[in-house]
């Protein structure tokens, strides 16, 4: 009886102990709470409450994308620059008199392809996903150079820029593009036959193969979805900003691939999912809002950000760690 006490005590520590994103998400939100009462900042508003969930949209959508590949042990690098491209893809069709759902449509299938090659390189020629996505997002980066010739561009029709910018029952259309892709993706990792062996090979891929699960396709697959959502994102991205630019993207695949390590979805492979991710980006994003709030010089917010990257993986490590020896 006393033992069964004791480990209903200690339950919400294990699990606190297992998701230290949610951890750092209160901490901050406590944090905040305070300097609201001491009328520091005006954390707590539904403005910026919106504009957190609207300014990690992009980003989130992405790391639902990286989230697939993450689990099935591999990693994507090129998402940022597919993003750029994309964004500028759609808008240089648009300019020259394509119907704006072809040029989307057009854009993301540039992105669909990116990821298509990715996951032909890293599966068929058994090449280190690492490597091979590094090298494909600089390569895209100097393609968007090319298009744009290091400038930004604007799109000619103004109903391109409703489609992120708009608002339905009031909630920005962001938002609900975010949402509506993060639940697909939710439901296609938890209850479809793609999705379980993801989770398959990530775990073991020796005993996935050998269990009949069709290992090549399931990983190269993986990569295609997330090509195609980081080109979601650029087009949504840009319809936001009204633009399109090389330079945009160039931090994200660090930010993203983190933000999603950082949730729990472990680059081991086979642990992972969708609400973790989130969880992984809010943290980044809620830590420079906060920051941004409370007026930390951007120099400083840059070494505090890599701070709690290092700092969280690391731990995590060290847990794992701790529990392999304990076996």
């Amino acid at each position: 009886m006393k033992n069964e006490e004791k480990t209903n005590r200690t339950q919400p520590l294990k699990v606190l102990s297992k998701q230290k994103a949610v951890v750092a998400i209160g901490l901050m939100l406590t944090v905040m709470i305070f300097s609201d009462a001491l009328s520091i900042t005006s954390f707590y508003t539904s403005g910026n409450i919106l504009n957190i969930f609207r300014a990690s949209s992009t980003n989130l959508i992405i790391a639902f994308g990286v989230t697939l590949a993450v689990i099935c042990r591999g990693c994507d690098l090129s998402v940022g620059s597919v993003m750029s491209l994309a964004g500028i893809l759609s808008i240089l069709m648009i300019n020259i008199g394509l119907s704006i759902p072809l040029a989307i449509l057009l854009a993301v299938l540039a992105g669909s392809i990116i990821g298509c090659i990715n996951g032909f390189l890293i599966v068929k020629q058994k090449t280190e996903a690492f490597i091979i996505t590094l090298g494909m997002g600089m390569f895209v980066h100097g393609i968007s150079l090319q298009l744009t010739n290091g400038n930004p561009v604007a799109p000619q029709n103004m109903d391109f820029i409703r489609i992120s910018n708009g608002t339905t029952f009031g909630i920005p259309n962001i938002i609900l593009f975010m949402i509506l892709i993060g639940v697909f993706t939710f439901w296609l990792l938890r209850f479809t036959t793609f999705g379980r062996n993801c989770y398959a090979l990530g775990g073991d891929y020796e005993v996935a193969e050998h269990s009949g699960i069709n290992v090549t396709s399931t990983k190269w697959i993986a990569f295609v979805i997330t090509g195609t959502y980081a080109a979601i994102a650029g087009v949504l991205l840009a319809s936001r900003m009204n633009t399109g630019s090389a330079i945009v993207g160039v931090e994200i695949p660090l930010l993203v691939n983190c933000g999603v390590v950082i949730g729990g979805t472990s680059f081991a492979g086979g642990v992972g999912g969708v609400g973790r991710s989130f969880i992984g980006i809010m943290v980044m994003q809620l830590l420079s809002n906060v920051m941004n709030a409370l007026r930390i010089d951007n120099f400083v917010q840059q070494a505090v950000l890599g701070f709690v990257i290092v700092f969280i993986i690391a731990l995590d490590c060290y847990v794992i760690k701790r529990k392999k020896e304990s076996v």
